[in-house]
Parts: C-alpha cells; sequence; structure tokens
C-alpha cells in the first residue's frame, strides 16, 4: 500500500513537472526573433500570401487558442507538421532519436563503468596522493563547460592528430561491420565529451557514501569475523553506497540529455540536440516544441524509474 501511495505521488508530480514544461517551451518558441512565415515561404511573398501562411499553420489565432490547441493535440500524440520539412514532427524527431539514445546511452555506461572503480579507490584510499589526484580530477571536471571540452577534443583529436572524424554519425557508402566500425569513430569525441563533464559527480559521491559506509558497524563486525578487506568494500560496504547513487544517475540524466543537445550542435551530430539546434535558425515552431517534448518527457520518465526503483531499495524512501 505504501508503494502504491508512492508510486501515484510520483506519478503525480511527474506529470505537473512535463506540463510546465511543454508549457514553458510553448510560450518561449513564440518569443524568438523572427517571421516564421518568412522561415517558410520567400521573402519576396506579399502580405496576402504571409497571412494565408500565418492562417494555414494556425499562427493567426490568439496564443492561448494556439496554447489550447496544441495540448489538445499534443494529448492525442500529435506533435504537429514540420514548417520547413512539410512532414510530421514525429517522423523527424524518430529519425534523430536512435543517435541521440547512442551518445547518451554511451556516456552513461562508460561513466559508470570507469566512475565505479575510481570511485572506491577513492575511498579505499582515503587521504593518499591517489585520492586527491581522483578528487581534483572530478572538481575539474564538474566545473568545465560543455563547448570548451567538446571544442578542445575537436580541434586536438580531430584537426590536429586526426584520429577520429570531426562531424557526423557515419560515413558515407559503408555496410556491415564497416558501418559499425563507421558509427564508433564517430560516437568517440562526443561520448568523450559528456563523460568527461559526467564522471565527476558519480565519482565523490561514491566516494563519500562509501567511506561513510566503511565506517558502519556490519563493516566492522564483518573485519572482526575476519573477512578481507577487499570482500567487506565489495560485498557488505558498496551495495549500501550504492544506493544514493541510483538517485543521481535520474538526477544528472537532465544534465545529460543538456550536454548532448550541445555536444550534438559541436559536432554535428544528427540526433535531436542538432535537430533543435537546426531548428532555432530556421524558426520551425513545430519540430522545437517537438523535441524539446521529447526531451523533457524523457528526463521526467527516467527520474520517476529512479524514484521507484529507490523506494524499492530502501523502504525508508517509500514510509516518507
Amino acid at each position: 500500500m505504501a508503494l502504491l501511495r508512492f508510486t501515484s505521488l510520483r506519478v503525480l508530480r511527474c506529470l505537473l513537472t512535463l506540463w510546465f514544461a511543454v508549457s514553458v517551451t510553448f510560450f518561449v518558441v513564440r518569443l524568438l526573433p523572427g517571421d516564421p512565415a518568412l522561415a517558410i515561404a520567400s521573402p519576396t511573398m506579399d502580405e496576402a500570401q504571409r497571412q494565408q501562411i500565418l492562417a494555414d499553420f494556425g499562427l493567426d489565432r490568439p496564443l492561448a487558442v494556439q496554447y489550447v490547441t496544441y495540448l489538445g493535440e499534443l494529448l492525442q500524440g500529435n506533435l504537429g507538421v514540420s514548417f520547413r520539412q512539410s512532414v510530421p514532427v514525429s517522423e523527424v524527431l524518430l529519425e534523430r532519436l536512435p543517435w541521440t539514445l547512442i551518445l547518451t546511452g554511451s556516456a552513461l555506461l562508460l561513466t559508470l563503468v570507469i566512475g565505479l572503480p575510481l570511485g572506491v579507490l577513492a575511498a579505499t584510499h582515503r587521504g593518499g596522493a591517489l585520492d586527491r589526484v581522483i578528487q581534483v580530477g572530478g572538481v575539474v571536471g564538474q566545473s568545465l563547460f560543455v563547448p570548451t571540452v567538446g571544442i578542445a577534443l575537436l580541434y586536438t583529436f580531430g584537426l590536429w592528430l586526426g584520429w577520429f572524424p570531426i562531424g557526423g554519425a557515419i560515413d558515407d557508402d559503408v555496410y556491415g561491420l564497416e558501418a559499425y566500425a563507421s558509427i564508433a569513430r564517430h560516437l568517440v569525441l562526443p561520448c568523450l565529451s559528456l563523460v568527461v563533464l559526467q564522471i565527476g559527480a558519480y565519482v565523490l559521491t561514491l566516494r563519500t557514501n562509501l567511506i561513510d559506509a566503511l565506517g558502519e558497524e556490519y563493516c566492522t563486525v564483518a573485519r572482526a569475523k575476519g573477512a578481507p578487506e577487499r570482500r567487506v568494500v565489495w560485498k557488505h560496504a558498496l551495495r549500501n553506497a550504492l544506493l544514493p547513487t541510483t538517485t543521481l544517475v535520474g538526477l544528472q540524466l537532465g544534465l545529460l540529455v543538456g550536454g548532448a543537445v550541445l555536444t550534438e550542435t559541436i559536432f554535428a551530430y544528427p540526433g535531436v540536440g542538432r535537430a533543435i539546434y537546426e531548428s532555432v535558425g530556421q524558426l520551425d515552431f513545430p519540430v522545437l516544441q517537438g523535441a524539446f517534448v521529447l526531451l523533457a518527457a524523457a528526463v521526467v520518465v527516467a527520474n520517476l524509474l529512479t524514484d521507484i526503483a529507490y523506494g524499492l531499495l530502501d523502504p525508508r524512501v517509500r514510509a516518507a
């Protein structure tokens, strides 16, 4: 019963958050400077043609009417039609979404795979040189800005050394294993950009929680029974230290998605983030709104699943 109440409250909160994100996006998009009619048709059109275009896309209606209409369409799963491409927004985004999932999924997986052992090393060598180096690296990583890291990697490993491609997601005319190798080469630099920015938070959080867990009574008892320190760390302490890290994964996902938007722009990676960048310049309101709704929904759902998972792992959270 407690779990059902806990989940229901989290779902309601997520729905309100999503509605707020959709509403803010709708109104902010319409504050962009420029005339969407000019982005749709020729700049040489006369006023009658301009008004007809605005009427065709419902842009001549009062803003409140446009907002209510948009919410109604959104509830039916209709994201609208792209101004520039004249195709449903869902088609545009579904074409871009797999690349964003590949990028963010790879970055998250690599962050956890590298961050876990680094956090354990820092905690088990507390106060030592290795601990200090890892802490400094974590703090520096969190203080960096996405474009700074992306441009530095692009210039160093793409332009100067020429080790990796500087843009795109796959080479032309490649198939089979060559296609997978091409995707991996194009993925390295944008993925590494996100890992550098994300990993510090995971490492420092895990280090702190693991140090606290190693000082708990159950670890002292395990040592008294003759358990080796490696077993105490990996079997007893780490299990409890990972609980707050589970929450951090959900919280950091929003930053990961935001970082992916900038990273895709820098590396011309054809994901949803790149679609946002292109839509701003083209004043393509439907694509811009649809992309933000998609990313907001992904973050909200991820946070909901994180909350539910944390509630299942820790009964104290459900009772709160």
